[in-house]
Formats: structure tokens, C-alpha cells, sequence
């Protein structure tokens, strides 16, 4: 009985010595938070907001407020890319890549286009996409 009283401050020594690890799980460099067909701007526009009080106008709508932390304010930037006024359903906003370089993040637009002879239907959209870049470096657009 001695010998598992020992055997078990012995363990308890031990344990009060380790410390746990945690691993960090790294962020993504960027995150798509909305890409709608329509609800944009009427005009082709791409605006980097990076100011808190810039950012604090993303969280008044409705779907964007809960993908939005206030560590957001002081730790990224956001894109957002405005498409503009097209003729039918179908065009869209595409992030091709976003690519981290030293001195800055580099973000590849491309816009989507509905396939000859699809059948879309004939309404005005306004293709846009909001996007987080978990960076304060500046952003280039291509």
C-alpha cells in the first residue's frame, strides 16, 4: 500500500510539473464571407476597407454581422467587389487566387460569364462578393 502511495505522488509530482500544449490553428489568408448574384452596386468597383469605421458599416448587414469579431477591426481587411449592372442572371464575381507576398497581398478578379446559349433569365443583377483577408498588409487587385 506504501508502494501505490508513492507510485501516486510520484504522478502527481510529474503532472504538476508538465504544462499543456495547445497548437494554434492557422488562419486562412483569406475567407469569402458573401458572393451574391445580385445586391451590388450599379457601377464595376473593387474597395479595400481597412479602417475600423469602414469595417464597423460591414457589420450593419444583416448576413455579414455574425462573420465579423471585433478582432477582425485591428487584424484584417476587406475586399469588396462590386461587378456592376449586367443585362441577365448568370455573371458572378470569381477570387482566382490571393497569393501573400512580402510587402503585400495580391488578389486575382476574374469575372464569370454565363456560357453562350445558357439560358438565364432576363433580369438586371448585380454580381458582388465580400471577401477577409486576415492581413493588414496592403492589397493589390489584378
Amino acid at each position: 500500500m506504501k508502494k501505490l502511495g508513492s507510485v501516486l505522488l510520484a504522478a502527481f509530482v510529474v503532472s504538476c510539473g508538465t504544462t499543456a500544449v495547445t497548437t494554434a490553428k492557422k488562419q486562412p489568408l483569406y475567407q469569402l464571407l458573401t458572393q451574391q448574384p445580385t445586391g451590388g452596386a450599379s457601377i464595376k468597383f473593387y474597395e479595400i476597407l481597412s479602417e475600423a469605421n469602414e469595417i464597423k458599416m460591414l457589420q450593419n448587414d444583416p448576413v455579414l454581422r455574425k462573420k465579423i469579431s471585433p478582432n477582425d477591426l485591428q487584424n484584417a481587411n476587406f475586399l469588396i467587389l462590386n461587378m456592376g449592372e449586367k443585362p441577365t442572371a448568370g455573371y458572378g464575381v470569381v477570387v482566382e487566387e490571393v497569393m501573400q507576398t512580402q510587402d503585400s497581398i495580391v488578389v486575382t478578379v476574374k469575372e464569370s460569364v454565363p456560357a453562350e446559349g445558357t439560358m438565364v433569365t432576363q433580369n438586371i443583377t448585380y454580381p458582388y462578393a465580400v471577401l477577409k483577408i486576415n492581413s493588414k498588409k496592403p492589397i493589390r487587385i489584378k
